[in-house]
């Protein structure tokens, strides 16, 4: 795992994926609760996202998900939208995240972005995420900061 300053988005723009800390949530239409942070930014930029997000829910559970079609792969942090972003939960996802890059069969090229998983609305300590995530993910894994954060 690596760490640099810049915004997420930007990556994306320049043609990589990119992960977004979700919750396990689903509105009474479908759709995955995404009402702050990347992922509210995710539902305004593509609001379909919400709603296929919300299916595999549904399906699979609260778990790492990739999305070919918007380059994203979601990364659960927290069971319930209102809750904190939950230590093990981030632990699990971590886990789940790099056994899908392990060999890469997927095809999705790297380095992937992600940002500071449950530090914003999640409500977490970056240092206390920092280790899990740097335990679990190897340098193909980029956290991305803004520059204001520490």
């Amino acid at each position: 795992m690596r760490e640099e300053q810049g915004d997420i988005w930007e990556a994306y723009n320049a043609g990589l994926w990119i992960v977004i800390p979700t919750n396990g949530d689903w509105r009474k239409d479908g759709a995955c609760v995404m009402g702050r942070g990347l992922a509210l930014q995710t539902k305004e930029r593509f609001p379909c996202f919400p709603y296929d997000l919300g299916e595999r829910l549904r399906e699979y559970g609260n778990v790492v998900f990739t999305f070919q079609r918007y380059r994203i792969i979601t990364f659960p942090v927290k069971h319930h939208w209102n809750e904190m972003a939950d230590l093990h939960l981030i632990e699990e996802s971590a886990k789940a995240l790099q056994e899908i890059f392990k060999y890469n069969l997927s095809g999705i090229p790297t380095p992937i972005y992600l940002p500071r998983v449950g530090c914003g609305n999640g409500k977490l300590d970056w240092k206390n995420v920092k280790p899990i995530l740097e335990a679990t993910l190897d340098n193909r894994f980029i956290i991305i900061s803004l520059e204001n954060q520490e």
